[in-house]
């Protein structure tokens, strides 16, 4: 019985290289590898945070579309374009009002001329359509689309 165990020890380190599992080369994900642009990315919308112990500021922890609000007051910039249109008088055919965008589409609230003459109707102007015309008022809009010219032809597709 010796003799038996003995041949199985010899035995032994063989057997556990011969059964062993071999390391298996695993191919990294695409949502794990990491992309190295050549130039700088954009800008970070993070704020620094605050310092241990203290209450942090609007402009040390906002982020996101808040953040980049946030930044666009300090420098001055309305960045939502969030002011009416100056209507000094009623578009017509001939000379409509132009509405400022940098998207190929725009919602324009429309409310008469002079102002508050009627309730708000709401026109999706574009620029597929030289002019748009209020139902109630008759006044014209247009589109001036200051934007990028690749967005006037991607198909409805925007990220």
């Amino acid at each position: 019985m010796a003799s038996v165990l003995r041949s199985f020890r010899a035995i032994a380190p063989i057997r556990r290289a011969a059964v062993a599992p071999k390391p298996v080369a695993f191919a990294r994900a695409f949502s794990v590898s990491s992309i190295r642009p050549a130039g700088h990315g954009p800008p970070q919308l993070l704020g620094p945070g605050a310092k241990a112990g203290e209450v942090p500021t609007d402009e040390q922890q906002s982020t996101g579309i808040e953040r980049f609000e946030l930044l666009g007051k300090l420098e001055g910039v309305d960045v939502f374009d969030m002011k009416p249109l100056e209507i000094t008088r009623l578009g017509t055919v001939d000379d409509p009002i132009a509405v400022y965008s940098l998207f190929p589409e725009r919602q324009v609230g429309c409310t008469g001329f002079p102002a508050d003459s009627h309730d708000t109707i709401w026109l999706n102007v574009n620029h597929e359509l030289k002019n748009h015309r209020c139902p109630e008022c008759g006044s014209v809009y247009t589109l001036n689309f200051q934007g990028d010219e690749a967005l006037l032809h991607g198909d409805g597709h925007h990220h």
